[in-house]
């Protein structure tokens, strides 16, 4: 092999990678053997060892992960090593963390009179008037059950008409959600799941939101996005967003009449729920790129209004990763991806639905294979330096190539060096096509 070939060889799937670093000079551990992650691996000839021997990169799960960084594992990283978690994860990706930190990060700003923090006045459905955050408004009025059942009860009162969704604090892919419209629905549901509303009795934490029931449809469906960001680190925060997102529909048209407010065809888009659907397509697995989305909306609704909200969205991820920086454990040995689920409105406002700290690598569609393997090979261009091999005294500053299809969010050391707007490459769901 000649010189230039080795310089650029090309994947399975048509891009252009570098050339694989020589064997063995990376040894890999995971307790995933996702074929994504293997494959990416073993074209950077990397060598697979076990957790017990000499491991400089580690794509571990959120359980190992925090075996790993437990006081009682007693583990400690050395500089050449890396873990695709950050320990305490799940004060961003847990729900009830997520709406505890935002709400606590919008009693920060407001107490330092911040102009991001601005409140206005807002008519609800019901008629009644009610304060809302001007620039801060992106996730939907939340509760965390037991806890705040008083509370949350005060709320529903406003709006009695109004539906909200119960989702259990920590589990994923649609497990144990349903929809409420009646407090005596709830009520029934305490009774029967035997955990009432005290804190000391109930084992497991909810939390209740406002639901969204005016989505975008999108052939009369309802659909969320998929945004995948790497963030590299939280103090100062450096965050990339992946241009190859994309849609998930519901494999039933919407209906907000009361006899479908059961049927989670109709209102959950997450795929795990979907694929036991009658009506469920196993070549485009319900998907859509943000590309096609993007375009879509700039025919329909025009190009101002599709910029606006990409751009909202792109603050929306920002905002939620600074609202958990100072409480998130920042460990120079760490990256993670997470899985941003928002949901647009018929008013085009995004919110903030979740966020996964272990986004699925299973491949529905050869389309989310081809997307999962440049999302895997792009991310570990971006956290390891220029040579290839983990040293955590590196400074987390990419190169524009490294990036692939990865573009910056926000880079606080950047800012701060150059005292100037981040504008790295934006979003291509963002990016001005003149």
């Amino acid at each position: 092999m000649n010189a230039d070939t080795k310089k650029l060889i090309s994947n399975q799937y048509g891009r252009v990678n570098a050339a694989p670093i020589e064997r063995c000079r990376v040894n890999f551990c995971t307790d995933m053997e996702k074929s994504v992650l293997m494959s990416n691996f073993e074209r950077r000839g990397w060598n697979q060892v076990g957790q017990d021997e000499e491991w400089n990169f580690y794509w571990a799960s959120t359980q190992t992960c925090r075996n790993l960084f437990s006081v009682e594992s007693g583990y400690r990283m050395n500089d050449n090593q890396m873990i695709n978690h950050f320990p305490n994860h799940y004060e961003l990706s847990r729900k009830d963390l997520l709406v505890k930190n935002i709400k606590r990060y919008r009693k920060e700003l407001e107490r330092e009179s911040s102009p991001i923090a601005e409140k206005a006045e807002v008519i609800l459905p019901g008629g009644q008037v009610a304060n809302r955050y001007v620039h801060l408004d992106f996730i939907p009025v939340t509760f965390v059950l037991p806890a705040d059942y008083n509370m949350f009860v005060e709320e529903y009162r406003k709006s009695p008409q109004s539906t909200w969704i119960m989702k259990p604090c920590g589990k994923s892919q649609g497990t144990g959600i349903f929809l409420i419209n009646k407090l005596s629905k709830l009520k029934k549901w305490s009774r029967e799941a035997k955990a009432p509303f005290h804190p000391q009795l109930s084992k497991e934490s909810y939390v209740i939101s406002r639901y969204i029931d005016n989505p975008l449809l999108i052939g009369g469906k309802k659909f969320d996005l998929r945004l995948y960001v790497l963030v590299t680190s939280f103090r100062p925060l450096k965050a990339y967003l992946f241009q190859l997102g994309f849609c998930r529909f519901c494999t039933v048209k919407y209906d907000t009449s009361v006899t479908e407010l059961d049927n989670m065809y109709v209102h959950l888009t997450n795929v795990s729920v979907q694929k036991h659907g009658g009506d469920y397509n196993n070549i485009h697995g319900g998907k859509m790129s943000v590309e096609n989305l993007r375009l879509f909306l700039e025919g329909t609704r025009g190009r101002a209004v599709t910029e606006k909200l990409f751009s909202a969205m792109q603050w929306l991820i920002v905002h939620s990763l600074k609202a958990v920086s100072s409480v998130m454990a920042n460990d120079r040995h760490c990256f993670e991806c997470y899985g941003y689920d928002i949901i647009i409105d018929d008013q085009l406002k995004p919110w903030l639905v979740e966020v996964n700290a272990s986004p699925s690598l299973t491949s529905t569609t050869v389309n989310d294979r081809i997307m999962k393997y440049k999302l895997i090979d792009n991310m570990i261009s971006v956290v390891l330096p220029p040579d290839g091999i983990p040293d955590v005294r590196w400074n987390k500053t990419p190169s524009p190539e490294a990036l692939g299809n990865f573009d910056l969010l926000i880079d606080e050391e950047l800012l701060e060096k150059e005292d100037v707007t981040c504008t790295g490459r934006t979003f291509k769901g963002h990016k001005s096509r003149n």
